[in-house]
């Protein structure tokens, strides 16, 4: 069975979500925590948590089980944040890496254990809820170079995805894969 790392993006300051989003809760759970045990619920051994602002609170939050990531110039968007964990996992005996973002509350691990299915190490798949391409994606290991070389700004892998062809996974009926940019109204005002 391919083995597939498990790389979490929660570097970003959250700036129009009023903070990181990698402390933003559900239920009293950090979306970091829930995030990494989604990764790690659906098949993703080791998991790597990529933090940049907050970085401190954020990898206190974490238990051992994560490797922390520091991707210092986090600012300049979430390629960035993609180069920084693409260089720690190509040290790692690994034919696919699961790239999830933090903000993705509603994938569960039944969404990462769809994309770990199609693990190779020249598969490129991405999660579809019905309206496009999203997250999670799955990059098999003859793209890493290709794909950290082209990261930039907060467009991540986006540019290599367009040019190569990827393979689309149905996740609709398990999530809708919207990312939350926004906190909840508050109740009662």
């Amino acid at each position: 069975m391919p083995r597939v790392v498990g790389l979490l993006l929660a570097a970003g300051a959250g700036e129009r979500f009023g903070g990181p989003k990698a402390l933003a809760q559900t239920d009293g759970e950090a979306w970091v925590i829930r995030s990494a045990r989604v990764l790690r619920d659906g098949g993703c051994d080791p998991v790597v948590v990529v933090v940049g602002a907050a970085r401190d609170d954020v990898a206190a939050l974490l238990d051992d089980t994560v490797t922390v990531v520091d991707a210092p110039d986090w600012a300049a968007g979430m390629g960035a944040s993609l180069r920084a964990g693409v260089a720690a996992v190509v040290a790692l005996d690994a034919d696919a890496v699961l790239v999830h973002l933090v903000d993705l509350p509603d994938v569960g691990a039944d969404v990462v254990g769809r994309l770990v299915a199609h693990a190779a190490p020249d598969v490129l798949a991405r999660a579809d809820y019905g309206n496009g391409p999203g997250h999670p994606v799955l990059i098999g290991r003859d793209h890493w170079v290709g794909v950290a070389d082209a990261a930039t700004g907060d467009r991540g892998a986006r540019d290599y995805l367009a040019r190569h062809a990827v393979t689309r996974v149905d996740c609709s009926d398990l999530a809708d894969g919207t990312d939350v940019d926004a906190p909840p109204p508050m109740l009662g005002r």
